[in-house]
């Protein structure tokens, strides 16, 4: 029975004990081992909320996630395993929109943590049970939203990173209070920006394609996807010195890139 494995840990919560990237990964494999599952890959996305998600083109904005569901589109695979639910929707929207991409592929689900769940169960009980599973995570991650939320706004009023995965093009050391250039990644949002200027009617993809022959990398040391390029032309602001954090913006106090 071949199956992929994913795993994620979001902005807040990424060192939680029990939810790091190696205790996902060495639990997929045990179980996988233990099921007798063929265990192809394992995705991952690195500090990325699980609510992420494009409203206007309802696409989830997670790039390890994309690869997976890519992958189911040209290998046939059976299960998708993963140490719990949350770690795929944190919000119902993206769980309709997961499940809509696993049924297209009839690929279900397999959850360490919920062994009964999937995403073609009728039973009442397990139904309920998953359902008040997924509502107290939910909730528990509205409770921690609130809690940094005041403390956030009062950084981003002041121009101060407020908080999650360093944009690309920057970087952020433990300890550090802000951020600081990326040589090497400054050089390719520079160059994205000068082929958007002086090709204004290339797609997403092109763009991409003209990165990669020109032999920039991703931050995983990987070829540029539409998905990244977009990323990058969506914080335009943000490379200029423009901080914005939800309804909020100042002038940054990181340094400008273009």
């Amino acid at each position: 029975m071949n199956v992929v494995g994913y795993i994620r840990v979001s902005t807040q919560g990424q060192a939680k004990e029990g939810y790091s990237l190696k205790y996902q990964e060495d639990e997929i494999k045990a179980y996988c081992e233990e099921q007798g599952f063929n265990l192809i890959h394992i995705f991952r996305d690195e500090g990325i909320s699980g609510a992420k998600l494009n409203e206007e083109a309802l696409e989830i904005d997670r790039v390890g996630l994309q690869e997976m569901l890519a992958h189911l589109s040209s290998v046939q695979i059976d299960y998708v395993v993963v140490l719990n639910t949350s770690r795929l929707w944190r919000s119902d929207i993206v769980k309709v929109l997961i499940q809509r991409e696993l049924k297209k592929y009839g690929c279900d689900i397999k959850s360490i943590e919920q062994p009964y769940y999937s995403i073609h169960k009728k039973d009442p009980n397990d139904f309920l049970v998953n359902g008040l599973m997924e509502l107290l995570d939910q909730y528990q991650r509205l409770e921690i939203a609130l809690k940094l939320t005041k403390g956030r706004n009062k950084k981003a009023k002041e121009g101060g990173y407020a908080g999650g995965r360093a944009t690309f093009g920057y970087t952020k050391q433990k300890g550090e209070k802000e951020l600081k250039i990326h040589n090497g990644h400054a050089e390719v949002v520079k160059r994205l920006f000068q082929l958007k200027q002086k090709y204004k009617k290339w797609s997403l993809s092109r763009l991409a394609e003209a990165l990669n022959d020109e032999g920039y990398q991703t931050t995983q040391g990987k070829a540029f996807t539409k998905v990244q390029v977009k990323r990058i032309l969506d914080r335009e602001s943000f490379y200029q010195g423009i901080y914005k954090y939800g309804q909020i913006q100042a002038n940054g106090k990181h340094e400008a890139i273009i």
